[in-house]
């Protein structure tokens, strides 16, 4: 079962998630906050798997709230509900440790993958549109340790949300060795997990832009 968090300061949209996700047998919403204040106070008490985090809210907002959130012992995974009115949101959701996005206009269907997927944390949840404002920024020259032909060719396939069972089918590896060389990316870029290994990949011209 996967636990769910709700955070927004719109009580009509908290309640259309809570039902789209208490649909689905696996998923189980053990909470909602109106504020980033409440959100945290709240998962320290439900320590949900996923927290579902609006952005822009009273009080405290959504990004100092994941920031907040990260910081704890196993932290819960943050998936970020955005409109995409301001790029620089996208960047500092990241900045702050989010794991992915889901656009207010999501389907059901894509509101339920999202979470799934960010639970799992074995593939991205990065909308085009997101893919298209990280790409999209200049960024810097990779000064850190040099990544071998696999591992760059492991984190393409990271970067366009292969799951690592995908990846060893792909490139016709096991999928063990996927998971050591995705591991290895990890340490090698010094990121946090797989969405921040890719966004610094990005950043540093790793991989490439549109």
């Amino acid at each position: 079962m996967i636990t769910i968090l709700l955070v927004d300061d719109e009580p009509l949209i908290r309640q259309g998630i809570r039902m789209i996700l208490e649909a689905e047998p696996d998923l189980d919403v053990v909470g909602e906050a109106a504020d980033g204040a409440e959100a945290v106070e709240l998962a320290g008490r439900t320590q949900p798997d996923v927290v579902v985090m609006d952005v822009r809210m009273p009080r405290v907002d959504g990004l100092r709230a994941t920031e907040l959130l990260l910081r704890k012992d196993d932290p819960p995974r943050v998936l970020v509900l955005t409109t995409f009115g301001h790029d620089d949101y996208v960047h500092a959701a990241l900045q702050a440790g989010a794991s992915g996005f889901l656009l207010k206009r999501s389907t059901a269907e894509q509101v339920v993958n999202a979470v799934r997927t960010v639970a799992d944390a074995q593939s991205l949840v990065f909308p085009d549109q997101v893919r298209a404002l990280l790409t999209a920024r200049p960024g810097s020259s990779w000064h850190g340790p040099r990544l071998t032909d696999r591992e760059l060719e492991v984190l393409a396939l990271v970067a366009e949300g292969f799951t690592n069972a995908e990846i060893a089918a792909r490139l016709v590896l096991g999928v063990e060795t996927v998971r050591t060389h995705v591991s290895h990316l990890i340490g090698k870029l010094s990121a946090r997990d797989r969405t921040n290994a890719v966004v610094i990949a990005w950043t540093h011209g790793l991989l490439p832009r549109t």
